[in-house]
């Protein structure tokens, strides 16, 4: 875990979405749909419920 797995997680809950955090971070949605992804192996949990339209955030 490092600081880019923190921000992206960061800037994804405060859009609402992958794509919005992808937006603010100015990279592509790939790139922090894996930086949340390996977030969520590293700790076990899953971070975010992936909606239909966008994520919300899990008890964890």
């Amino acid at each position: 875990m490092n600081f880019t797995h923190l921000f992206a997680f960061y800037e994804v809950a405060r859009a609402g979405s992958l794509s919005g955090g992808a937006l603010r971070l100015r990279v592509s949605q790939p790139a922090v749909s894996r930086e949340v992804k390996v977030l969520e192996e590293r700790l076990g949990v899953l971070l975010f419920d992936r909606l239909p339209r966008g994520v919300a955030l899990t008890y964890a």
